[in-house]
Order: structure tokens, then sequence, then C-alpha cells
């Protein structure tokens, strides 16, 4: 799974240049939404070390928050990258009692895994005061562990939308949906009568499917019940999986809204069915995140003009918002360590990061208008206007085994599904017994 997350930042960059949003250097003066900022505090002579996996754009665009820091407190911070494998580059570090001071951790089931071994420190009352006054309860729960607060999720991927080929949708009068009934009977419908397939499903990718089992889960069943699933507090046997399922079995069922039928579909692997979309010109739409905007430009379309995304259409009552994203915790039970880790949960830092490209925050305080460019600025307002509903990605909250496991848990048996819509109950049983097995371990 950690491969979505790379990809999601390296699309999003390269969203971000072309629709024309790359900034200039900037300043610490960002808009706050009326968060207060995080006093400045005397840490001359003191050095932090910060390690996260971003190399390149990423590690330059993440420099500037740290050059900002530096400059309003007088510290030095160091960056070290650990690459794409966060357990290989920290375990040693940890057991040799030599961990750095601030690590940014790819996805929350770590804040747990590193709890455990004892190897993260509680954040401070003051970084808790700032993950307070800008983050909804629910990403503060995700940074937690045994009930102490030790992370604060720093950036984000979106994965709730739909990337759509506009010319397609001209040729054939089709038009955006609002709601899952209009992309179904309407916006495919039109598509498929028009000749074009209406989608490019990513399905030998299982996590593909995955990450439009949780839009239409998180829309139907609301986020309690995603919660509760996403802890196998409830059974996946349960009614409101059987709905979900229904909602997809309309897409799986009809060999016309699928570029290659079902079989096609489990045999096109991700980014090829972007391509299919945009290179290729063969579907319309393909359901799939921020990310999507990589293939799109190298395969010569224009983000904002060729490349649309419409909001994930609403299933039900919920408009779904899903969320990846990394989070960062302390290793070290440092003054400059909680420091940093203040800095960052505030609107302050979030808003230095949102003016360069490949940036999302999670932070309700930076406002939409310090993004670089319009597609990014329409991401970040579904984030805020979500509020209390965002969720983040369910199968990176469940164990390995049966969410992020390439022919196993929940990408086979969704795969199967695909091939036998029909089969509901069964879909579910299966996914119950993966599940099961799963958490016993």
């Amino acid at each position: 799974m950690r491969a979505k997350t790379t990809a999601v930042v390296a699309g999003l960059m390269l969203a971000a240049t072309a629709c024309g949003g790359q900034s200039g250097e900037t300043t610490p003066s960002a808009s706050a939404g009326g968060s207060s900022a995080p006093a400045a505090k005397s840490l001359a002579g003191t050095t932090i070390e910060i390690a996260a996996k971003w190399t390149g754009d990423e590690q330059k665009y993440f420099q500037k928050v740290l050059t900002a820091f530096e400059e309003k407190t007088g510290a030095k911070v160091t960056y070290a990258s650990t690459g794409e494998d966060t357990g290989a580059y920290l375990g040693p570090r940890i057991q040799g009692g030599n961990p750095p001071d601030v690590a940014v951790l790819p996805q929350p089931g770590l804040v747990q895994q590193y709890a455990d071994q004892q190897a993260l420190k509680p954040l401070s009352t003051e970084v808790q005061a700032q993950i307070d006054q800008n983050y909804t309860p629910y990403w503060k729960s995700l940074g937690s562990a045994g009930g102490q607060v030790y992370g604060v999720l720093v950036k984000a991927a979106h994965k709730s939308m739909i990337w759509y080929r506009a010319p397609a949708f001209d040729d054939a009068g089709a038009q955006p949906a609002t709601t899952w009934d209009e992309l179904i009977t309407k916006t495919a419908q039109t598509l498929a009568d028009s000749g074009t397939a209406p989608f490019a499903l990513c399905a030998a990718s299982g996590w593909t499917l995955t990450d439009l089992f949780e839009n239409v889960y998180l829309s139907t069943a609301g986020p309690d019940n995603y919660d509760k699933l996403s802890k196998h507090e409830i059974p996946w046997t349960d009614a409101s999986v059987t709905t979900a399922l229904e909602k997809m079995a309309q897409i799986f069922g009809k060999k016309e809204f699928m570029l290659g039928g079902s079989s096609g579909a489990l045999q096109t692997d991700f980014p090829t069915c972007a391509t299919q979309v945009y290179g290729q010109k063969k579907a319309a739409m393909v359901i799939e995140a921020d990310f999507v905007a990589s293939s799109a430009v190298q395969s010569g379309a224009k983000v904002g003009e060729d490349a649309k995304i419409m909001p994930f259409p609403k299933a039900g009552d919920t408009a779904p918002v899903v969320l990846g994203g990394d989070v960062a915790v302390a290793m070290k039970d440092s003054k400059g360590a909680m420091a940093l880790l203040e800095y960052l949960a505030s609107a302050e830092g979030g808003s230095i990061w949102a003016k360069n490209p490949g940036y999302l925050s999670p932070n309700r305080n930076v406002s939409p208008d310090n993004y670089p460019d319009p597609l990014t600025k329409q991401l970040a307002q579904t984030i805020i206007s979500a509020g209390e509903a965002v969720r983040y990605d369910m199968s990176d909250l469940a164990p390995s085994a049966f969410g992020g496991t390439d022919g196993k848990g929940e990408w086979k048996d969704l795969q199967d599904f695909l091939r036998d819509p029909k089969d509901i109950k069964g879909a579910q049983e299966k996914l119950e017994a993966d599940a099961a097995k799963a958490w016993k371990k």
C-alpha cells in the first residue's frame, strides 16, 4: 500500500504544475484561518533531526517549512530521508538507541506499532493544543495509542474523486454526476449509449477496488459504521456492507460499463487504466485518487482542461472524503522535538507548505486560498467542507494480511466479486472469513 502514498505526492505535484501553479518562495505570513500560531521559542543552539520518506521536490518544499521554523526559533533542523521502507530505516536506529527526534510515518497503523515498542514519546500539552484547535477529533484518535496522543497528521492524499476526460463527455452529451444514481443511470449510461466505455477499472491492482468500496461504504453507511468496520467491530456480513456491494454491482454487473468487461478490468493494472482514458482515449472515467494527475499529464492531457475531476458522487447521506496521509511523531522527549511538532500541527506551518505544489493539509484552519492552483484548492475545500465526516483509507488501517497484500484478503475478495457481482452474500462471507483471520493474529 506504500506505493499508493508515494504516487499520490508525485501525481499531485504534476497536477499543480500542469495547472500553472508552481509558486515562488514563500514567507511565514500565511493565512491561518483565525487560528493562533505557536509562540516563538528560543531554541538557539538546539539541533533537531527529522526523518521522512520525501526526496527531490517533495523534500525541497518541506524544507521551506523547516526553514521558516528555524527562522522563528533559532533552532537548526537536519533532514534525513528514510527511503520508501520507513521501518527498515527506523528499526536499527531505534534498537541502537539513536532515533531521530521526529519521524514522519506513512500510515497511522505504525503509530500503534511503535508505541507498543515504547519508541514514541507522548505529545506535549502545547502540541495537543494545536491538534485540538486545527484538527477534528478523528485525526487526534488516529495519532493515539493506549490513551496517549503520539502523532499529528501533517500531509494528506485525497482519494474521493472520479477523473474524467472532458472531450468524451462533450461528445456524448454527458454531465458530471453529484449522486451515485446520476452516475449510473445518466452519466455512465449516456456514455455507453454513445459507444464510449464509461469506466476504465484498474482491477488487477486490488487496492483500487478497496478505494472504490471505501467511498461507497462511507457514503452509504456513514462515518460511525465506517469506523466500526475498519476495526472489525462489525462483521463484513453486516447489512451495511451488502448495501455498498449492491451499489458497486451496478458497475460490475454491466459489461458495457467497463472497458473490456470484467475480464479486461481484471487484467488492467494501475496506472494503465488512466492511460486507457487519457492516452488511448478508450474510456471516459477512472475512479481513483489525486495521483491520476501524473498519468494524465504523461498521456498528454492538461489537468483542468482535458482531465477534470468530480467529487465522488454521494451514494448515501454522506459526501465521502477518504484520505491517506503521513503522521509525524516524536521519538525523543526533547524541547526541540515538541516545538517542531507544535509548528507542524499549526495553521502557520501548514499554510507555508500549502503554497507549494504536491501538498494537501488535513488542518481545517489552513485556508484553500493558500494553495497554488485551482485543482488543489478544490480538493482542499472538500476536506474542510466534509468536517467531521472525513475518514482515513480503511484498508490502510487494517492488518496488512487483510487490507494490504496482493492476491489475498480484501484485495482478492473484491476482485472475485468483480468476476461474479451477483454473489454478494458469497463475497461478504469471504471478506468476513479473511478479516476474522487477520484480526486474530
